[in-house]
């Protein structure tokens, strides 16, 4: 009897642990995908992942497993998964894929990760959505798809067939942006601008389209901007003219120098573009840009040298985090006790900004243990540990003073 009440108790349970998450489809190629598609009138949902994607782990570890995400997914669609790279542990099963994984990113544009597809019963792309997010929100992007009013390869048929109809050209600049099509995108906004006056173009309501717009170095956007200065800083709660000018433009010639494997010489980019652009200061901005490329060609007295000169003229605009995320990189990367001693410098500022925050605390810590100041280094993670609300880090924060306390390194 307690057997067969055991396996009534079982029974259920078993049945709702099948019910949860989504379930994508394995052994079936692209074409036995859409036959069954067809068959269950239903739309296929794709998601097209790489195994160093962050977004696309915490999609499948955390998001796709709820059961309100299967419920939704399982029901209106044929959900499958496409690994986009190649990797020495592929199995057999995303080896078959390898020529179709190629196809897809090819022939639908597929540029980040993670990108979802949807398609039709009969295998006709309609929907594209960028990025993940949260429960509830990606349910309500996915719920896109079903709509022929609100499906993006529907929306972006209609703008083609169409292109200077405004009310479309608006919807699609907003679409195109939430799925990462950057030429459509363009093309919509200009649509848009063009059929505006400068006095209509510079509200609050046109703003954001003004900044996405904007950001290809002259454009008609970035030229507006340039021109219309005051009028843009009127109605512009989030930055002003000459901070977002000055960092496209700075940030425009040094990657454009990177890729051209260029050296990089940041008082000849500011004299280069103040020649061509007398109205923009870009001081600022160069100085902000310097310690981020000396991360990440690995310069770290670069690093520490550019900072402090940023810190010198700018220390009450940067930001406690920004403060910390310097410090963080030199203490992962540099064993040099004069760049050490800078981030420890940065990191207590990051704390007179932000007092007592428990990431900044345990940077602080760190950078304390590796400048030998060992048991200053302890009392301040015990510090950060006791100040935690929540127990995401706890783990990881003792398992660093445990490190600490032991006398092992706690960096790689």
């Amino acid at each position: 009897m307690k057997k067969l009440i055991l396996i009534l108790f079982l029974i259920p349970t078993l049945l709702f642990a099948q019910s949860e998450g989504v379930k994508f489809e394995h052994g079936l190629n692209w074409n036995q995908i859409k036959e069954k598609a067809a068959k269950e009138n239903k739309f296929i949902f794709v998601d097209c992942f790489t195994t160093w994607c962050g977004p696309c782990k915490y999609m499948a570890s955390t998001i796709f497993p709820q059961a309100k995400v299967g419920d939704f997914f399982n029901a209106k669609f044929i959900n499958a998964k496409i690994q986009m790279d190649k990797t020495k542990d592929d199995n057999e099963e995303i080896k078959s894929w390898y020529a179709e994984a190629d196809r897809f990113a090819k022939d639908y544009k597929v540029r980040a990760y993670p990108t979802f597809l949807v398609f039709d019963a009969k295998g006709n792309l309609v929907h594209r959505i960028v990025g993940g997010g949260e429960a509830e929100a990606f349910i309500a992007k996915a719920q896109k798809a079903l709509d022929p009013d609100t499906q993006y390869e529907t929306l972006l048929a209609k703008f083609n067939a169409d292109p200077q109809n405004i009310s479309i050209a608006k919807a699609m600049a907003e679409a195109a942006k939430e799925a990462y099509d950057q030429e459509t995108q363009a093309k919509a906004e200009g649509v848009v601008l063009a059929s505006l006056s400068t006095d209509q173009i510079f509200t609050k309501e046109n703003v954001s389209l003004l900044l996405s717009a904007a950001k290809v170095v002259d454009s008609k956007a970035f030229n507006l901007i340039k021109d219309n200065p005051a009028k843009f800083d009127a109605v512009s709660e989030k930055v002003k003219a000459n901070d977002f000018l000055a960092q496209l433009l700075i940030s425009n010639a040094v990657n454009s120098k990177i890729q051209a494997k260029e050296a990089i010489d940041f008082p000849a980019i500011e004299k280069e573009l103040a020649q061509k652009y007398p109205t923009v200061n870009t001081e600022k901005a160069s100085l902000e840009m310097q310690p981020r490329y000396f991360s990440y060609t690995k310069n770290y007295p670069g690093l520490r040298d550019s900072f402090n000169k940023y810190i010198e003229k700018y220390g009450s605009t940067i930001t406690a985090m920004e403060l910390n995320q310097m410090a963080w990189s030199i203490f992962e990367n540099c064993d040099d006790p004069a760049c050490l001693k800078a981030a420890s410098e940065w990191s207590k500022l990051s704390l007179e900004k932000a007092k007592d925050t428990p990431m900044y605390l345990d940077t602080f810590a760190n950078l304390l243990y590796r400048l030998g100041e060992k048991d200053q280094a302890i009392k301040t993670q015990e510090k950060a540990i006791s100040l935690l609300t929540t127990n995401d880090k706890k783990e990881d924060y003792v398992a660093t003073l445990q490190k600490m306390k032991k006398g092992e390194k706690t960096w790689e």
